[in-house]
């Protein structure tokens, strides 16, 4: 350069920089005018050398940056052969620590490429990179100089990034033949911006937590994916989960910015995929009415000559080719990667602030915007994939639901809003899937019915509630297959399909593994979504659920002790549906550890006892319950737990309404299974003295009650027994025994009956129950009583005929053998009566547990009333008991206790005496 130029480059006033500038222009002007490149060349490497490169000399650096622009200026259409040495000096003096040498960078480079255009494109990711990090410059002019360079890099981007080939990567032309042979053979050339090298750089910044910077970024992922040749949305995964987090940005604009770019993502992945169905069946739609056409034609009698035939052939062909060529539509050929993208979604969903770095200590106060934004935007994609391709989104159920659920009992209501619809959606879609599509996939789904678990139908007992239930679980999957709720999604492959294409089938095995740790969630709406989950599982593949079930069945009974009703309703409904669909051996097993709960955990037995019992009966059948149950009581070694246990399910027995059908079996002993059900329960029911008594009232063997009440007096009256008969006093006031009481009236048909309350009466203190049973017998007339008189043939139980005449015929007379039932519950008894000896005396009131609480029954005696299950409380009017005035005053179960203590302390006392 002339040493002129050189001085006037290296001042450090900008007039004179510019003058020497304006001097050098002209001399490179000259230069390319006589092609002079050599000495360019030279001039360039010493503006870079000398001037760009001097890192401590910031007006050389400011004069070299001026001289290459102004070289690039005048250089024109031969700019591009000489980028390569103008573009780095200023790249290098972007990151100088001089404000005005950075802004002069950003002034150089814009003049550069305004002449250069396409062919800074080269250089694309370093321009990039640069303006990245002065977007979030401290000096303002810098950020202002960079803004306007980042405006004219994006228009040149939008104009020319799709299709612009540099000069220097373009091939010779060739002219006459050879030109045509090279057209044969041509290869396209690489344009000068490329996705796949600017991809690696945008996925390293797009972490930055600058709010300038992602706002910048935001900026130009908007534009790249505006420009439809590019396809940006191809790779969405490589920045799609630092796009959501900057949801979390406490700056309303980059929300704001980033909430526009991820919809507009959606509503293209949304497009392209109606695009690529509705080519999908205007193919097949093609395709039907071509093998129509070939069906007509075939079965038409009269064959064309060959020359029309061959006319006809090829015009159709021609036809086909052309609609083939002619409608391509923009987005048909575009992949999008849903695996990649449902798995950035679900580790959203994993981790409020995400899995993709640590929080800082400025982040850590947007916690719940991260939560709030964040969640909300995954859970929104994912609703809208399961419209779009829920088939890729089946392999991530386990892993979206095990957060899906949990947030479904979030604190902010929009989440919970959210999680509920992905939720409805999710399980509307696997249940539309077809329920065996792994065993036989060449058959329509809509039509395919699973064969029902081994042994359902070979059962000895329940069959006919078991052929409804395989019934209605066939009813459920003819139904499965249509979308629920207006939903338009093709779920279910076409038999066409159906070979080339097998259905995609849910991982069993992870989704129970998900929804069984769910049950250690603190949240009762979590727990009963997961339960559903189960449930609804469990009913369309009874046998993949099953075979996980081994590892599930001791979590599914401790949720018996959970704390909500709801949650224990659930856990019964899915115990109940399980053991419905399984083996005889697979429910004897559950009802063995089910006891074994109860013995453990007396307060689960206390609080939700009645509860377990009773939602078992009405899912399964009673008898069968109560049958399986009794005959592992009366193999239980516990005798305190199987006396408690016993009086619980007496008391359901008599006061449950679902048990009423029970009650009906029980009165019927003319019947062989009648007496077989009276006899297994009688058996177990011995550990209880009065729940066997109250079982033989139920039955109306008023005789063999009478005989039990000979061996009462033999047992020792603990307050306990006299507790319980209090409450069958109470009892038999009650709907339930309306029919005991009408056989009072017939005393000479029923004379045990008497025999029996007059017992209990002799065996109650005088208390408000004994008031009330004395006032309901002497409500009968007591002219009814002369006609009570012993039978002459009545000599031993055996030979008794129970109060009713044939009451047993033929062959059903050997069935119940009351004399063996009577040594049965005396030798039980016996047994109790040694180990409370032996262990000590056990706590009456302790014992009782919540048993002898009937608020789960049909009646519950409380203060005097009657409370019906399904009416308001109807009061009772205690009669006045024929006792002194001062036994009224502490009339009430729980004031008989002092004079009952006092009476038997009294007894205690003279024994010892005597």
């Amino acid at each position: 350069m002339d040493p002129a130029v050189q001085r006037a480059l290296n001042d450090k006033l900008y007039d004179k920089r510019k003058v020497g500038a304006l001097e050098l222009e002209r001399v490179i002007r000259e230069l390319v005018a006589t092609k002079d490149f050599s000495r360019v060349e030279a001039i360039l490497d010493q503006l870079s050398n000398d001037y760009a490169y001097s890192v401590h000399q910031p007006h050389a650096r400011n004069g070299g940056l001026i001289g290459l622009a102004a070289a690039a200026i005048a250089l024109g259409t031969e700019l591009p052969k000489h980028l390569e040495i103008i573009v780095p000096p200023v790249l290098a003096c972007f990151t100088d620590q001089d404000a005005r040498v950075r802004y002069y960078a950003c002034e150089a480079m814009y003049n550069i490429a305004k002449v250069a255009k396409g062919e800074i494109l080269v250089y694309f990711n370093y321009i990039f990179d640069a303006l990245c990090k002065l977007g979030a410059d401290s000096e303002l002019s810098v950020k202002n100089g960079a803004e306007l360079l980042d405006r004219l890099i994006k228009d040149i981007v939008s104009e020319s990034a799709a299709t612009y080939v540099s000069v220097l990567q373009q091939p010779p032309e060739f002219e006459g033949d050879d030109k045509e042979a090279n057209n044969d053979d041509h290869i396209e050339p690489p344009t000068a911006f490329s996705l796949k090298r600017f991809i690696p750089l945008l996925r390293e910044r797009i972490f930055a937590l600058n709010p300038f910077t992602r706002t910048f970024l935001v900026g130009w992922i908007t534009l790249l994916d505006s420009i439809p040749d590019l396809e940006l949305v191809t790779y969405l995964p490589e920045f799609l989960g630092g796009l959501l987090r900057f949801l979390s940005d406490s700056n309303r604009d980059v929300h704001v910015a980033t909430q526009g770019c991820l919809d507009k993502f959606l509503n293209e992945i949304k497009r392209i995929a109606r695009v690529k169905k509705g080519i999908a069946e205007s193919k097949k739609s093609k395709g039907d009415a071509k093998r129509k056409r070939e069906d007509s034609i075939d079965s038409e009698s009269v064959r064309l000559a060959p020359e029309e035939g061959d006319e006809v052939g090829s015009a159709t062909a021609n036809e086909d080719d052309d609609s083939s060529d002619d409608d391509w539509v923009p987005g048909q050929d575009v992949q999008i990667n849903y695996k990649a993208i449902l798995e950035i979604l679900t580790a959203t969903l994993d981790s409020p602030l995400g899995t993709f770095a640590a929080p800082t200590t400025i982040q850590r106060p947007l916690m719940k915007s991260v939560e709030e934004d964040g969640l909300l935007e995954s859970l929104r994609w994912i609703v809208e994939f399961l419209d779009i391709c829920p088939e890729e989104v089946l392999p991530f159920t386990p892993k979206i639901l095990a957060h899906l659920l949990p947030a479904m009992a979030s604190g902010v209501e929009s989440i919970r809003q959210a999680a509920a619809r992905v939720n409805t959606s999710l399980m509307d879609y696997v249940v539309s899937l077809s329920d065996e599509a792994d065993l036989n996939t060449s058959q329509p789904s809509a039509t395919r019915i699973p064969a029902p678990p081994q042994g359902l139908l070979d059962r000895p007992e329940g069959n006919a509630s078991n052929r409804a239930s395989l019934s209605s679980s066939r009813e459920f999957e003819l139904r499965s297959p249509t979308p629920v709720q207006g939903r338009q999604i093709a779920r279910t492959p076409t038999p066409a399909l159906s070979m080339t294409q097998p259905q995609a089938d849910l991982d069993y095995a992870a989704a129970v593994n998900s929804l069984t740790l769910l049950f250690l969630n603190d949240h009762e709406a979590t727990r009963v979504a997961a339960l559903t989950w189960l449930i609804m599982l469990h009913r369309k593949a009874p046998r993949k659920v099953l075979a996980f079930n081994d590892g599930t069945f001791p979590a599914l009974l401790k949720t018996l002790s959970d704390p909500a009703e709801a949650v224990v309703t659930k856990d019964l409904q899915l115990l109940s549906q399980i053991s419905r669909n399984s083996e005889d051996d697979y429910f004897t097993n559950f009802m063995v550890n089910l006891l074994q709960l109860f013995s453990t955990d007396r307060k689960l037995l206390e609080t939700r006892g009645n509860l377990i019992i009773r939602q078992l009966c009405t899912s399964l059948s009673a008898e069968r319950i109560y049958r399986t149950l009794a005959d592992c009581i009366e193999k239980e070694e516990d005798v305190e737990f199987a006396s408690i246990m016993v009086q619980n399910l007496n008391n359901n027995l008599i006061t449950a309404p679902e048990l009423a059908e029970l009650r009906k079996r029980l009165r019927n002993l003319e019947t062989k299974d009648g007496q077989t059900f009276f006899v297994a329960l009688f058996r177990s029911w011995c550990y209880n003295a009065v729940a066997t008594f109250s079982l033989c009232l139920l039955a109306q063997a008023y005789e063999q009650a009478y005989n039990l009440l000979q061996i009462f007096a033999e047992l020792e009256m603990t307050v306990n027994i006299l507790i319980q008969i209090d409450k069958l006093v109470q009892l038999l006031e009650s709907p339930v025994f309306t029919y005991l009481r009408l056989q009072l009236l017939e005393p000479e048909k029923y004379p045990h009956l008497y025999k029996c309350l007059y017992g209990l009466l002799m065996l109650l203190p005088q208390s408000s129950a004994f008031a009330a049973l004395k006032n309901r017998l002497n409500s009968v007339s007591s002219i009814g009583y002369l006609h009570i008189t012993p039978r002459p043939n009545v000599t031993t139980p055996s030979a008794s005929t129970f109060d009713r005449p044939n009451r047993l015929k033929g062959r059903d007379d050997g069935i119940i053998r009351w004399n063996e039932l009577l040594e049965k519950f005396r030798m039980v008894q016996e047994r109790a009566r040694r180990l409370n000896r032996v262990g000590g005396e056990i706590d009456d009131t302790s014992s009782l547990g919540g048993l002898s609480d009937l608020r789960d029954g049909t009646m519950e005696p409380k203060n005097g009333k009657e409370v019906s299950a399904r009416g308001p409380p109807v009061p009772i009017k205690d009669p006045p008991a024929p006792t002194p005035p001062a036994s009224k005053a502490r009339s009430g179960i729980g004031r008989q206790f002092g004079r009952l203590g006092g009476a038997v302390a009294g007894r205690g006392k003279r024994a010892q005496q005597q």
